[in-house]
């Protein structure tokens, strides 16, 4: 072979492991990026949750952090966020499903458990009382499809 085509092959292969080596860097960096997405959604929720305790542990609270109805007695109280919570928690995994980082067949049984929330009819109320519901526009949709799906089951 010729000196020229030998230095020609070598300088294709350093291109290709270069360009091969960029492209696996940029990989690598979507999925770190979807990670720490995940990551700061989780923590966000996590605060929420925290607040919403509060109100389950003492439910003279909600009062004084929200307009919930006066009447509410504390088990009504403690009932309503309790579901808020579930529906965090569930919220998480929605987004962590929607970012890859939670296997289908796992959050498949958040679905299948969530069925069963849904139809008490305390989560009903806590649903449909949009005032504490920090929660992304799409999964809103979504539960609000999962709502009718299951009534229509019924």
């Amino acid at each position: 072979m010729e000196k020229e085509t030998i230095h020609t092959i070598v300088q294709g292969v350093s291109v290709l492991s270069m360009g091969g080596g960029l492209f696996y860097a940029a990989v690598q960096f979507r999925g770190w990026r979807a990670a720490q997405q995940v990551a700061n959604v989780t923590k966000l929720i996590e605060l929420q949750l925290q607040l919403r305790k509060m109100m389950v542990d003492d439910p003279k609270l909600a009062p004084i952090s929200i307009s919930i109805s006066a009447d509410f007695t504390d088990e009504e109280t403690r009932g309503y966020f309790y579901n808020l919570m579930q529906l965090s928690l569930f919220e998480m995994a929605w987004y962590s499903h929607g970012q890859g980082q939670l296997a289908p067949d796992y959050f498949k049984s958040w679905e299948e458990n969530m069925a069963h929330v849904m139809k008490r009819p305390a989560f009903r109320t806590m649903w449909t009382d949009d005032q504490l519901k920090i929660i992304h526009p799409e999964f809103h949709s979504y539960v609000d499809t999962l709502f009718k799906r299951w009534d229509a089951e019924r």
